[in-house]
Order: C-alpha cells, then structure tokens, then sequence
C-alpha cells in the first residue's frame, strides 16, 4: 500500500474516534505535509484520498474540512428504531403504494405470461411495452412515438448509455454548473469532460451555450431541475432548442421528475430532432423498481441501442413487462396522482417551517434548495444536522468544476413521514438561527 493511504487510514480513523470533528478544518497541506515529514505532493494526495472516501471536503480558498463522522450517540431526532431521518435522497413510497403495485402483479402473474416475462430482451422491449411507456411519459399535448422508445436497466443506467453514444471518449459533455452528482461520476469512467455552462434563476443560460467551446451533448435538466427545482420557462427553451440546431449539438434531457409537472411539455417537444429523453420508472412509482426509459430521434436509435448492449444496461423483460402492467390497469397513473398530490403537501410543510429563509422551491417538486445563513458553511451545517440525526445533502455534491459550491444544502422532502419532516425541518431551522459555535463547533 502507498504511504500516502496509511497516512490517509490514520486520519480516517481520527475521524472515526471523534479526534478529529465534523466541520474542523484540517491543517494547510504545506505545513500537514512539514509536521509530517513529507512531500507537498504526498500531502496532497492525502488530502485527495480523504476526499474520495467522502471523509472530507476542499473548499477553493478556504481549505479542506471534515466531513464524515459518527453521528452523536443519541441523537436529537431519528426516526423509529433509531434510524436517521433522510432529507437526503428522495424515495417516495405512500403507504397504500405496495398494496396498488401488488395488485399489478398478480394480474401478471394470473395471465400466464410469467414464462414470457423471464426470457431475455432487447433494447427496444416489445410493442406492447412501447405503446405503454409512449402513453406514460405523455404529457401537455405532447407523446412519444412507440418506435422512438428503448429500454434501460434503470434512470441512471439510460443517462450513461445516452453519455455513451453521444460523447466519444475525450470529448466534452456540456452541464449546467450544479447537476446531478451521478453525472459526475458516469463522465469520469467514460473518459468524458464537463463543461459547467452558467444558470440563472431560470435555468441554463442560452448565451452560456452559445458561447461554449464545441460540444458533442449537453445534459441538462430543465423540468424541476436537481438541485435548485427550477423549470425552465416556454421562452428560454425555445431559444435553447433553436440553438441547439445552430451549434449541432444534441440535448440530453433528463425528465425524471416530469410526472410532477404534467402541464410542461419536454425540451424533446420543441427541438425532437436534437434530443434525447430520459426517464425512470423508480421515481415515478417506488424506488425499488428501476426502469429507464430512452426517446431518441430517428438518427440516434441504433447508436443508443448499441451503447445499452454494450454496456449492458438493457432493462429485464420481467420488468418490462411488470411496468406496462402497471401502466395499463391504471396503478401507474394512480401512484403519479398521489404522489403530486404528497410534494404539494411536502412543499408547503417546508415553506411553513423554514420561513424567512432564502428557499428555492417549485410547488410541485420533492425538494428545496436552502441559501444558508451566516456564518453557516454547507458542509459544517451538514455535520451538525448529522449529529442532530438529520442528513442532508451539501451544493458541492451538485457542483461541477473547481469554482466554490454555494453556500446552500439541498432537502429532499419525501422519505420520512410529514410529522417527521415538520419536526426535522424545526430543528434545522433552529440550528440555523444560531451559529456553528452555538452547535458546539470550534
């Protein structure tokens, strides 16, 4: 093993025995690397392997800090059976849900076609699949084709095959400058390069595109965007679907939370030619259930069936099969319905709870991105909730490049119980009206 990892493994275990805290900064890496003995750049490997194991994090000007320990031995609030509570992913599961997907699956099973279920499948499932998933991802006016559709072993699974075909290995990927993480990491293992292109408060910015260097794809989110909930309006998208004709560019628009917002039609309705759509099954009925859907212009199909096989990303025809169930008896619809009608009630916990506070936040979305006050950073108030039993995601996990995160969290509101929320948005919200030294931080 190198001796910077054993170095790195003496100061997770610091970490982990509490000697070295949550939200501490650590020393300048010229003088860690003086006090022990060895190279700046041995030092800075350290620092970069803490990071990696998600033990830390460097913030551009004002050093590198603690960011993983253990939770308090009793913390202030947990759900039942001392779980902590999760404001950190979004997994919405209603508690009539199981028994609605249930239902769905005895028809299935009841039908005879099991045998059919558990053959194997290509990237464009069947015809019946097709016509399914084109009536569910439906919406505002505008469908898929049936023939546009292929399949994917889940949402994230769909938006690497996407990457896949569309960027060649050493070719930049355009992002908005907060994305979704995973992004992040699929790029990475692709050989792909991001390009951060400004936002503002109404999402990617047209002159930013404009004015990037060439790209082959820019992924982008512009229906409750994650992390900010932004939507983009009519007018912006227009502008960036006619600019990516001009730039010769093609779109991939990530949809996951569309069903939230039926009333806007997708990027894909106004530039078909130039976008790629892609979406999930897990978000829309139970996170257990992944299935990724791919709309693809005529020209892209075999390319992006190609890079689903090759990777071997092609959804199961069990699960195929269970989804267009699901999508035919109603359920699928029914779970959508109730899910909107659950963030509506979510958002409005949150703005009651968190009120005066700078909060972002779409009515209809399952999460709020929270400008901090100060002196809070992201990353100390990630520590403290932590030790309170909350988990919360800080802006560096979303942003993309070395420029300094903002200095926000992002909540996600629907895993733990409304009563449960409202008491953990309470003690955030304390904690935040007071300071890291009120928490106990140095």
């Amino acid at each position: 093993m190198d001796d910077y990892r054993l170095i790195a493994d003496g100061l997770a275990a610091d970490i982990a025995a509490g000697r070295l805290r949550p939200g501490e900064r650590l020393a300048p890496q010229r003088r860690f690397a003086r006090q022990r003995g060895i190279a700046s750049s041995t030092a800075a490997r350290v620092y970069q392997e803490l990071i990696r194991r998600g033990l830390a994090v460097g913030e551009v000007g004002r050093g590198t800090f603690v960011r993983a320990a253990a939770p308090a031995a009793e913390p202030a609030l947990a759900e039942p059976g001392g779980a902590r509570v999760d404001l950190e992913l979004n997994f919405a599961v209603l508690p009539e849900h199981p028994g609605l997907l249930q239902q769905g699956l005895e028809r299935l099973l009841r039908s005879g076609q099991l045998g059919a279920s558990l053959r194997p499948m290509t990237a464009a499932g069947t015809q019946n699949a097709r016509r399914a998933a084109a009536s569910l991802l439906a919406r505002s006016g505008w469908a898929p084709e049936p023939q546009q559709l292929l399949f994917a072993g889940s949402g994230r699974q769909a938006i690497a095959a996407a990457i896949a075909a569309l960027v060649p290995a050493g070719e930049r990927l355009g992002v908005e400058t907060l994305t979704y993480p995973l992004v992040k990491g699929i790029a990475a293992r692709l050989g792909v390069t991001l390009v951060p292109l400004a936002m503002d408060d109404a999402g990617l910015l047209p002159a930013a595109l404009a004015a990037a260097p060439p790209l082959r794809a820019v992924y982008l989110q512009p229906t409750l965007h994650n992390p900010l909930g932004i939507t983009v309006p009519d007018e912006r998208r227009a502008e960036l679907a006619a600019l990516l004709g001009q730039k010769d560019v093609y779109a991939i628009e990530d949809g996951i939370y569309g069903f939230l917002r039926p009333d806007q039609p997708p990027l894909a309705a106004l530039a078909p030619e130039r976008t790629v759509l892609v979406d999930s099954l897990s978000k829309r009925l139970a996170p257990g259930l992944t299935l990724g859907f791919l709309v693809t212009p005529a020209d892209l199909t075999a390319r992006v069936a190609s890079a689903l096989r090759s990777g071997t990303w092609m959804a199961s025809r069990f699960a195929l099969d269970a989804a267009t169930q699901w999508i035919r008896d109603g359920t699928a619809a029914e779970i959508e319905r109730t899910k909107r009608q659950d963030a509506a009630v979510r958002q409005r916990i949150a703005a009651e709870r968190l009120a005066g506070f700078r909060v972002r936040a779409d009515p209809s979305a399952y999460h709020c991105w929270w400008e901090l006050p100060e002196p809070w950073r992201a990353e100390t108030f990630v520590a403290a909730a932590a030790r309170r039993g909350i988990s919360v995601t800080p802006a560096g996990a979303f942003a993309v490049g070395p420029g300094h995160a903002p200095n926000a969290v992002r909540l996600a509101l629907s895993a733990p119980p409304t009563d449960t929320l409202a008491h953990a948005l309470d003690v955030l919200a304390e904690l935040a009206r007071g300071t890291p030294d009120d928490a106990g931080w140095d």
